[in-house]
């Protein structure tokens, strides 16, 4: 059974940075891509990051270009995503996704395992 489990969320200020983790179990974690998306209160969820199975290859959401990074570590089944500059409007539930394969996707039907969601809130 695939387990995603993501941590690092919280209640931070405009202007501040905060990493995401999300480790992963159940399957060979450095033969699959991972991704990050995002869900606001009445909105669709959103493709943030994604990076492929040797972490060689990364695609940004252009909202997030040059503040986020995605990075992984497959020695430690683990997923992450650096956040930098946060805005008011990074607000949202952010979610870890394993892909269907070694390549990333844009869209939520690209992947299919999903963490449980951890809560990131920016103060403006």
């Amino acid at each position: 059974q695939v387990q995603l489990v993501e941590s690092g969320g919280g209640l931070v200020q405009a202007g501040d940075s905060l990493r995401l983790s999300c480790a992963a179990s159940g399957r060979t974690f450095s033969n699959y891509a991972m991704g990050w998306f995002r869900q606001a209160p009445g909105k669709e969820r959103e493709f943030i990051a994604a990076i492929n199975r040797n972490g060689g290859i990364t695609r940004y959401e252009d909202s997030v270009k040059g503040r986020f990074t995605i990075s992984r570590d497959n020695a430690k089944n683990t997923v992450y995503l650096q956040m930098n500059s946060l805005k008011f409007e990074d607000t949202a539930v952010y979610y870890c996704a394993g892909a269907r394969g070694p390549g990333y996707g844009l869209s939520t039907v690209d992947y299919v395992h999903w963490g449980q969601g951890t809560q990131v809130t920016v103060s403006s």
